[in-house]
């Protein structure tokens, strides 16, 4: 029986386990963090860089470009390069692309430094992902460095505007630069402290050369098309015959994919009902969340008049129940499951959405924002742990690379699609208005439209939850934990 890298019989970890599990999640949390913490210094940056509207744009998007397209190869990456090496070079190249963006002058090369961080993220992400989940054993451990990992994640997406609320006011740049230090330092301490686990099991096989461009290209395009369909038009000729060639690349891989020896994404993996959900889910999930941001803060800034920094305060209690909900998710998850967690998670941020569509002229912040971001709050930070580990349970060690990166991509995909479509929905609500009438007559149907993804993840993640009330309980067994070599060095330090 193959044992995790790390599992033991109790609930002790060794310093240099926890060291680890921290390294990781300071990579996670500042690629979540640079989601986000942009769109509060866009103002300045275009005012600085002489760059129009959709320019500006594509600092944003070329993130999101890089991240989502580039997943799926950057996790089969990691299951055949090895995953230390993986991250830790991908780690140093986001350390290089923060600081080429902190220092440019140009549109354009930060645009490229913005993309390449993209790049970067897209491969530490999922070899970070894949390390937890072949260092610790499934189940209670496993749970509880999951849920530790994926709030850093949460609480970096839904931190990011504050801390570029805060950094704003003193400068752009900043944003760009903050995470500069804490990449290398994470660095320097992932080369001492991240094993190198000789014995790793990684994925054997030759490169799908052919499924890596057909598959990265696909998604590429698909993002591509999305953030640029509201300017070109959804039923424009460029729209559709972008989305026709999606298609095409699509087909192409699913092709290559089932015939090939090595495929880089085995389909055999959608076998399992729990990743099928769990991938659905995710999609949603970051979809909604994503689009209830965008119009939050529009609608806070230029409705109701709130500076940056305010905005960044009023979301603040969604992101510090994140922050603050590590320890408790994780004995949640090992107590009732993802499966039970993760549609009570759902179903909370629905209700923090739906709640937000009372929004008017003159709401205020106790009425109306802090109790939709309660909700919101602490829905995510139950349902993003639920989703990740649902979306790794059950997956050999060898492709748990693959794993991370499909929920992964998921979710960044997930988040360019419904953020595309809910921006559409506002702008033609608004109907080019800026008084207050026009602006809520786009805010509105736009909240619905994100109100209205996240219940269907809800439906998804509720057919998990049947499904696990239908199952006949299992018969204990005792697991075995005998050690492989490999945990010979961190059980020593105990």
């Amino acid at each position: 029986m193959h044992v995790a890298y790390g599992a033991m019989t109790d609930t002790r970890w060794t310093p240099r386990l926890w060291g680890a599990l921290v390294v990781l999640c300071a990579a996670m949390f500042l690629d979540a963090l640079d989601v986000s913490m942009v769109g509060v210094a866009l103002p300045s940056i275009g005012a600085d860089l002489h760059l129009s509207d959709s320019a500006l744009q594509w600092v944003v998007s070329g993130y999101v470009l890089g991240y989502g397209g580039l997943l799926l190869l950057g996790g089969r990456a990691a299951d055949l390069l090895g995953r230390r090496r993986v991250f830790l070079v991908a780690l140093a190249v986001f350390a290089g692309a923060s600081l080429l963006g902190g220092l440019v002058d140009s549109g354009p090369l930060l645009i490229g430094a913005r993309f390449l961080k993209g790049v970067s993220a897209a491969f530490t992400a999922p070899a970070g992902l894949s390390i937890i989940t072949t260092t610790f054993a499934e189940g209670p451990a496993r749970n509880r460095a999951l849920s530790i990992y994926t709030t850093c994640s949460a609480a970096g997406f839904s931190l990011g505007l504050v801390i570029s609320g805060l950094l704003t006011s003193a400068g752009w740049r900043l944003t760009f630069l903050m995470p500069v230090p804490i990449a290398l330092a994470a660095l320097l301490a992932g080369v001492k402290l991240l094993p190198r686990q000789h014995g790793e099991q990684r994925a054997s096989g030759g490169y799908d050369v052919a499924g890596a461009i057909t598959g990265t290209a696909a998604v590429l395009l698909l993002v591509f098309t999305v953030t640029e369909a509201q300017g070109a038009g959804w039923l424009s000729l460029r729209t559709l015959g972008s989305l026709l060639l999606v298609a095409a690349l699509a087909a192409a891989f699913l092709l290559i994919e089932a015939r090939t020896a090595h495929p880089l994404v085995r389909l055999g993996i959608f076998r399992s009902a729990g990743v099928r959900r769990a991938n659905l889910t995710a999609l949603t999930l970051m979809g909604a969340y994503a689009g209830f941001q965008f119009v939050a803060t529009l609608y806070l800034q230029r409705l109701l008049g709130w500076s940056a920094l305010e905005t960044a305060l009023g979301l603040l209690p969604g992101g510090a129940i994140v922050a603050l909900s590590a320890g408790s998710v994780g004995r949640l998850l090992d107590r009732f499951g993802p499966e039970r967690v993760l549609p009570v998670g759902v179903a909370s941020m629905t209700v923090g959405y739906a709640l937000f569509l009372r929004l008017d002229e003159h709401s205020g912040f106790a009425g109306l924002v802090l109790p939709s971001m309660l909700l919101i709050g602490a829905g995510f930070a139950l349902a993003f742990p639920s989703v990740n580990v649902a979306a790794t349970s059950g997956v050999s060690d060898d492709e748990q690379g693959l794993a991370s990166g499909l929920v992964n991509t998921a979710l960044q995909v997930g988040g360019a699609i419904v953020l595309a479509a809910t921006t559409a929905v506002l702008t033609a609500g608004t109907g080019g208005g800026t008084d207050a009438h026009a602006q809520l007559a786009g805010y509105r149907p736009a909240l619905v439209l994100v109100t209205g993804a996240t219940v269907l993840g809800l439906l998804v993640a509720l057919t998990g939850a049947l499904r696990t009330a239908r199952r006949k309980p299992e018969p204990v067994s005792v697991p075995d934990y005998r050690y492989a070599p490999l945990e010979a060095e961190v059980l020593s330090e105990r």
